[in-house]
């Protein structure tokens, strides 16, 4: 059983930055994949970036990389996420999440932290 828990968030201005941590108690194999996934209200949950805990590789699928850059540390098993020039449209709940590599869906899930950017 895995347990995630996000924090971080909270106000910021646009153009600012803010970094995101996800603490992953209890067992974390190491051909899992951690991600960053973000819902704006009335929106589709959106999937930033994955990294995989072993081998540290990311995915940013099609997030811009130059504002939002994933990281891991496997010692204290947690999975950060950097973000920069803020924009209003950042705002959003943000949770990070799990799953075995091969798996097709993300298994364990946060709570979600709050980010919120004023123009």
């Amino acid at each position: 059983q895995v347990q995630l828990a996000e924090s971080g968030g909270g106000l910021a201005q646009a153009r600012g930055s803010l970094r995101l941590s996800c603490a992953a108690h209890g067992q974390t194999a190491s051909l899992k994949l951690m991600a960053w996934v973000r819902q704006a209200p009335g929106k589709d949950r959106e999937l930033l970036a994955t990294i995989a805990w072993s081998s540290g590789n990311a995915d940013y699928r099609n997030t811009d990389k130059t504002r939002f850059i994933i990281s891991r540390d496997n010692a204290k098993k947690t999975v950060s996420l950097k973000m920069y020039n803020l924009r209003p449209e950042d705002t959003a709940i943000y949770y990070c999440a799990e799953r075995l590599v091969h798996d097709s869906s993300w298994v364990y899930w946060g709570q979600g932290t709050q980010v919120t950017v004023s123009s």
